[in-house]
């Protein structure tokens, strides 16, 4: 039974203590949750779902990445609740109740990691583990006001954790204070500390800060301001990033359509990367759990039935063209971005939404807010949302990118750069 001061947050507490009690380990004495997708010895990963709960074995390992923490030091005190199947953005979950968030308890927490976000945003873990397919890392850090790291896609192991889509899935993590978050990121990437680098170019993404409802001199504003003073006006750098897009990733003229190029909300190229990302997740979505819904039938919530039910649906067609589109974009950006380079957009188009708003209202949102989580998505790129305190006593954050394997040089810049970030 969850009381007041638990946010909805846990699906079931216990205790994992660290498998060392040596002071030295660097997450000694910090405590997290995890997901209620990964593997956790003697429990069973519920996936969201009652029914998924109910018709599948208790695990009989704990996933690695939850034992390189408990390794490091931590210590592991429940599994959060999620989304169901991890198929939304939002955070509500009927069957178990929507996780409340802590800076704004009449708004969503967002998904699918909605418990784990929530558990830090209110001071119950140090840090937590979540997944992030289309936006589950990064979409709950920015609605609850916390960091949210999305991994390079590959970079950490996810053995133990129930697939959602293999071209997307990462394991990705939460935390209060960049410094932990920098700490939990080198145990995961099993990466040496190294020394910061300064970044060749911070390119601002002008056009996708249009896509955003709060005003441009609230977010990339006060970036700016945090680079000149660390590092000069001669890294900055400003770009249309969707005419780049365009340019240079021609697959994308297959799912250019007339909904995709002809809304005044949208970048075309975005939408037409989002429709591409979303196709192939269908796609994957299906053959992971096509079989079991089948047999099963189980009980699925408003909107999450709706998109497993277009899931179900989805055929071959069009699956090439989403892969090469995957190669191009990972191509085009690292171009662009190089070793050292930074993109700066925005996590969200703006502020979280309201409880229960209705599924038609949200769809600008999400169709804004798909646009800007495919490019790190479709790319396989590292990701950071760094939270930048409330407008209008809502939480705003902005996200900065690196490519491919940088991602030990994010965790860094993030630091360096929140440091100097007029609170």
């Amino acid at each position: 039974m969850e009381t007041a001061s638990d946010y909805a947050a846990f699906m079931e507490r216990f205790i994992l203590p660290p498998t060392s009690s040596s002071i030295d380990l660097p997450l000694n004495s910090l405590t997290f949750a995890v997901k209620d997708i990964f593997d956790v010895k003697g429990y069973v990963a519920g996936f969201g779902n009652p029914d998924w709960a109910k018709t599948h074995e208790v695990a009989t390992s704990t996933a690695p990445t939850v034992l390189a923490l408990l390794s490091a030091g931590a210590t592991c005190v429940g599994k959060t609740v999620m989304d169901e199947m991890a198929y939304s953005i939002n955070g509500e979950n009927i069957h178990y109740g929507t996780p409340r968030n802590p800076c704004a308890e009449d708004r969503v927490p967002g998904g699918s990691s909605s418990g784990s976000a929530v558990a830090v945003g209110a001071k119950l873990v140090d840090f937590s583990l979540g997944t992030d397919t289309g936006g589950s890392v990064r979409v709950p850090a920015s609605y609850c006001g916390i960091f949210g790291f999305r991994p390079s896609h590959g970079a950490i192991s996810k053995l133990g954790v129930v697939p959602m889509a293999q071209s997307f899935d990462t394991v990705g993590w939460f935390a209060r204070d960049p410094k932990i978050l920098s700490r939990v990121g080198h145990v995961l990437l099993q990466s040496p500390q190294v020394t910061p680098v300064r970044p060749t170019q911070v390119i601002i993404a002008e056009d996708c800060f249009q896509l955003s409802s709060v005003p441009y001199d609230v977010v990339p504003q006060t970036v700016i301001k945090a680079v000149q003073k660390l590092y000069g006006d001669d890294v900055l750098r400003r770009e249309i990033l969707g005419e780049y897009v365009k340019a240079k990733v021609p697959g994308l003229k297959h799912f250019m359509t007339d909904e995709n190029t002809n809304q005044v909300y949208n970048i075309a190229s975005l939408a037409a990367l989002s429709s591409a990302m979303r196709l192939l997740q269908r796609y994957e979505f299906k053959n992971n759990h096509s079989e079991w819904i089948n047999a099963v039938k189980p009980d699925l919530g408003p909107g999450i039935s709706e998109r497993v039910s277009d899931a179900l649906s989805t055929t071959g067609e069009g699956i090439d063209i989403c892969h090469s589109i995957k190669g191009e974009l990972h191509a085009a950006l690292t171009s662009l971005l190089g070793d050292l380079g930074v993109l700066v957009i925005p996590t969200v188009p703006g502020p979280p939404p309201k409880l229960q708003t209705n599924s038609s209202e949200l769809d600008i949102f999400r169709a804004r807010a798909f646009s800007l989580l495919s490019i790190v998505g479709v790319s396989g790129f590292c990701q950071v949302s760094i939270p930048l305190g409330l407008y209008n006593d809502l939480p705003v954050s902005v996200s900065l990118v690196a490519r491919n394997g940088a991602d030990g040089f994010l965790l860094h810049l993030v630091e360096s750069i929140y440091d100097n970030i007029e609170k």
